[in-house]
């Protein structure tokens, strides 16, 4: 999921655009802006399946549907059964859908924009924007954390079912403790390897970087980035009292 495929990517949209999709999420689906205003509300709901569609265009429907069935679920299980419940049962329920509704529209993107976006065509949006480099060097080193993590978990999990390590076998016991140990070593280690990466290939340098990969924005990045932007424009008429 985390792992940029290029060759099977879609529609391809800047990274600019796929961050400001991104911060939409964060202001609207989990910060819950303009909740109170009704057709803020449904411009969430509509953002929020946005990075299905896009994860669809990417060829990968398997996730999308799993993503999307699951969205559609709770968020119908918000509407419809947390208003006619009560007691413990609703405190359970209501934060369960609270939860996951808010968070699970910006992990869906989080999770297309790592899968979708090479590490050189971040650093050049990050310099098209004159991010600071004490914020692109992390956020670049994150790019590649992620897969990589993966990767050592898969790596470690074949291991322990090699020594037949597993829930329900002869050494259940040891389980979290050859899983959990070995990962949390491996993340200190490929953090610092990935940092010493970056630093090697320039970034911490004053001298401006040259970057072969061409972004630019498109057709579908103005698409997109209108579909977001509706949101904003309906919260501002909501605060206004033109819509409610």
């Amino acid at each position: 999921m985390f792992t940029a495929d290029i060759e099977n990517r879609g529609l391809v949209l800047d990274p600019r655009t796929k961050l400001f999709v991104m911060i939409t999420l964060v202001v609207f689906a989990l910060g819950g802006t303009g909740s109170d205003i009704l057709a803020v509300h449904y411009g969430t709901i509509v953002i929020s399946i946005l990075p299905v569609a896009l994860l669809m265009t990417a060829k990968q429907y398997r996730k999308a549907a799993v993503f999307g069935i699951l969205y559609t679920l709770i968020k119908s299980a918000e509407i419809f059964i947390v208003p006619n419940i009560t007691g413990a049962v609703l405190s359970v329920i209501g934060l369960c859908c609270l939860i996951f509704v808010r968070l699970m529209p910006g992990l869906v993107m989080g999770a297309y924009m790592l899968s979708s976006t090479t590490v050189s065509e971040f650093i050049a949006a990050m310099h098209r924007m004159h991010i600071p480099q004490q914020i692109t060097i992390p956020l670049s080193v994150m790019f590649r954390f992620f897969p990589t993590v993966l990767e050592e978990f898969r790596a470690i999990s074949t291991a322990m079912k090699m020594r037949d390590i597993r829930i329900g076998g002869r050494n259940a016991g040891k389980f979290i403790e050859y899983r959990l140990v070995p990962l949390m070593v491996c993340s200190v280690n490929i953090g610092s390897e990935l940092s010493a990466a970056a630093l090697t290939r320039g970034l911490g340098t004053e001298v401006r970087r040259t970057n072969i990969c061409r972004i630019g924005f498109h057709m579908q990045d103005f698409a997109v980035a209108a579909v977001s932007g509706t949101v904003y424009i309906l919260w501002i008429l909501g605060m206004t009292g033109v819509v409610k």
